[in-house]
């Protein structure tokens, strides 16, 4: 028997015959990034079923020197859950670990394992009367190990956070196979340091993610959904701003979107167009939890209009007409994957300087490569943009075209002070920009941390740093 064989023979030994795979037919989504860019090849898929194993197979592969990517639901835009093109390193699946230990009520908290899909936690806390606020457009697949290992956004941010406010304590395996057992349920815990911070948004480069406690919420009130059109891009900003000092904390959500986002919405995906047509290049969609209070939303929005900050504006009549809205809203990234060649950038300014950077990055694009069209949709709360970029196929398949856009997008970005990785991580395509932009002591820091607690660089190594 083979080095190799006796490997995957000690696999099987561990998770069971059905939880390890090796056809490469059966490998294939698993080596292939969503958008069909990145592939990798891969020794083997472990699914285990408990954390036990997990760090059970964590310790064989310490022994035997072999890497592992862990991987979620594969959502990630950035290659971070994928395998190098080796097919020397195994993926660690979290799927089979879906169950949620308990739910607290009282405790405002509950307890999932990491392959548990995001949909089915907000859907398990509305049965008990609670809300987790946790959610991407991708929620119905993705699972909250990699939400976690990313720092997820979503479009609630505004209001509840991203996914790093939402944790209360995590379970971990770390390199070496020992567990780092901190599912704690408090809300306040001030004794040493808060180590489950180190993991979140760590991308798996630090220890796997198998459990969380999460906290939950108060299910809002009545939500009022609205989609309003407006002037100029600028006008986002000085519009939340107003809702915010006139409803406080009760706006849910807050995305701007172009006009040509949508138009590629109504293009290839089915069932998905807006409810209502309204003229204008830009657009918000907002949630705002009114509860009985919906004559202050409206005479808010009644001075707006006078005021020039919108041109118009449509209010979902019924839950159905809300759902439409957001409908087409979550459909934009599948929409542009059938549009064409697309240059991704998951990227945040300071809400003030939003206005400034959409300006000068249009202008700037078109001086360069005039052919590129931007579909712009993100999170006005957090300054949270997507600045995707539909290309032609020339362009996408030159490599020194692609480096240039990106980097006249990311100098901009960090001169104004925001960061080239918002909400998908760094992964394996962004991992050049962490030494450009974010070099110097905290850099090492980062490389200080990885070398202490992965000394063989075996999770998911070629990630992040």
């Amino acid at each position: 028997m083979s080095k190799t064989e006796q490997f995957i023979a000690d696999l099987v030994e561990i998770v069971g015959p059905g939880a390890c795979v090796t056809d490469e037919q059966s490998l294939e989504p698993h080596v292939t990034e969503w958008r069909n860019v990145l592939h990798g090849r891969a020794l083997a898929m472990a699914l285990p079923g408990n954390t036990e194993q997990v760090a059970e197979l964590v310790r064989l592969c310490s022994r035997e020197g072999v890497a592992i990517v862990p991987q979620g639901g594969n959502t990630g835009l950035c290659g971070g859950a994928i395998p190098d093109e080796s097919g020397e390193q195994l993926i660690l699946s979290l799927a089979r670990m879906n169950t949620i230990r308990s739910i607290d009520a009282e405790d405002f908290s509950m307890v999932a394992e990491a392959g548990c899909v995001l949909a089915t936690l907000q859907q398990e806390a509305r049965a008990v009367d609670r809300y987790f606020p946790l959610s991407l457009s991708a929620e119905g697949s993705c699972q909250i190990g990699g939400n976690l290992a990313t720092n997820a956004g979503g479009i609630n941010v505004i209001r509840y956070g991203t996914a790093r406010q939402q944790v209360l304590g995590l379970e971990v395996v770390l390199a070496d196979g020992s567990v780092f057992s901190g599912l704690r349920s408090l809300h306040k815990d001030t004794a040493g340091y808060d180590l489950k911070q180190l993991f979140i948004g760590s991308e798996g480069t630090l220890g796997i993610i198998t459990a969380a406690t999460l906290r939950l919420y108060p299910v809002p009130g009545d939500t009022t959904t609205l989609l309003v059109a407006l002037p100029d891009s600028g006008s986002a900003v000085t519009l939340l701003a107003g809702m915010r000092a006139r409803l406080g904390d009760r706006i849910e959500s807050f995305e701007l979107v172009s006009r040509f986002a949508l138009e590629l919405v109504e293009r290839h995906i089915a069932g998905a167009a807006l409810p209502a047509a309204l003229s204008g290049d830009w657009f918000v969609l907002a949630d705002v939890s009114v509860g009985e209070d919906s004559e202050t939303l409206g005479q808010f929005l009644e001075e707006a209009l006078e005021s020039g900050q919108l041109s118009d504006t449509v209010i979902a009549k019924n839950l159905a007409e809300a759902e439409a809205m957001w409908r087409a809203r979550h459909a934009i990234s599948e929409a542009q994957k059938y549009e064409g060649p697309s240059i991704k950038h998951d990227i945040s300014v300071p809400v003030s300087r939003m206005q400034e950077f959409l300006g000068r990055c249009a202008k700037s694009l078109r001086a360069q490569e005039p052919s590129v069209q931007p579909v712009i949709f993100g999170h006005v709360g957090d300054g949270n943009l997507h600045y995707n970029l539909t290309v032609p196929e020339e362009l996408a398949s030159d490599p020194n075209r692609v480096g240039r856009v990106t980097s006249t997008i990311y100098d901009l970005v960090a001169e104004l002070g925001g960061s080239f990785s918002a909400e998908h991580g760094v992964g394996v395509t962004k991992r050049a920009f962490l030494g450009q932009y974010r070099g110097g002591t905290e850099l090492e820091l980062m490389r200080l941390l990885k070398r202490t607690l992965d000394p063989q660089d075996l999770l998911n190594p070629g990630k992040v740093i």
